[in-house]
């Protein structure tokens, strides 16, 4: 069960619940994510929310490798228009906004979205705690490595459980201690580990549920995938189904995904199965 509270609109929901992407940049690395236009990102958020997307992920900075840091002024300018414009057209909707800028998340709740996902768990601004617990919204907080320049860096060699449990240890009290009342947990798939780790961190999802947070899981078409199937993220769907279900069945309670309908069929045989 799950419920989340923001700008007086509540989310609840018995199931695991789908974050669709929309990436309002050039340069992701899923080339079918890639949008710029408004009208057309807003026809892309009305299509994912008629398959089942019960919220949608606005992010304005790839956070690929190798890709071109913009300040926070560029990423307001690339998503504030999106943001106002998927508003106005599904105002029921759940926005979700992918930054770790303070000012940027305090703009784009003033103009109407609901949840701020930082990549860096609080870890690249000190404001956004105090930010955060003063908007008074859901904050999703990911583990990654506490250098911006070294997010894709691998610094362990051995097991992540451990380290993704100090951090969110650590993590969740610091949270708490700011006044943040609604936080999720994302063990950042993708950044700053292994193949392998990634893989671990699917397999060992339950160990994270005795932080009794929500726990949210983006793995769809990653290069752990990709890679290990010698294939390329285009074709990286049946992959991306088969983690989404391990995910599931360990406690995951939303994905974030680029595919909506795949994912809410993930969903409903789970259920069966659980």
């Amino acid at each position: 069960m799950l419920t989340l509270n923001s700008q007086g609109k509540t989310l609840h929901s018995t199931k695991p619940l789908i974050m669709g992407i929309l990436n309002v940049t050039p340069d992701s690395f899923y080339q079918k994510s890639r949008v710029m236009a408004v009208s057309e990102a807003t026809d892309i958020a009305g299509k994912m929310l008629l398959d089942g997307a019960s919220i949608i992920d606005i992010g304005g900075q790839s956070t690929r490798p190798g890709a071109t840091v913009i300040s926070a002024n560029e990423e307001l300018d690339r998503i504030s228009a999106v943001i106002e414009s998927v508003v106005h057209q599904f105002p029921d909707t759940f926005i979700s906004v992918d930054t770790y800028h303070s000012e940027v998340a305090e703009q784009v709740v003033k103009i109407g979205a609901h949840i701020i996902n930082d990549i860096s768990g609080g870890q690249y601004d000190a404001n956004m705690f105090t930010t955060i617990a003063a908007l008074n919204v859901p904050y999703i907080v990911m583990h990654m490595n506490e250098n911006k320049d070294q997010m894709h860096t691998v610094n362990v060699s051995t097991s992540i459980i451990p380290v993704v449990q100090d951090f969110f240890t650590k993590t969740c009290a610091a949270a708490k201690d700011a006044g943040i009342l609604q936080l999720l947990l994302d063990p950042g798939f993708g950044f700053s580990k292994t193949p392998e780790q990634n893989f671990e961190l699917i397999s060992n999802l339950s160990s994270l549920t005795s932080f009794q947070k929500p726990i949210l899981i983006g793995v769809s078409r990653k290069s752990s995938i990709y890679k290990t199937l010698d294939i390329t993220a285009a074709e990286a769907l049946n992959g991306s189904t088969v983690l989404h279900t391990a995910a599931i069945l360990n406690g995951a309670s939303i994905l974030r995904v680029h595919d909506i309908k795949e994912a809410k069929e993930v969903i409903t045989l789970c259920s069966y199965l659980q």
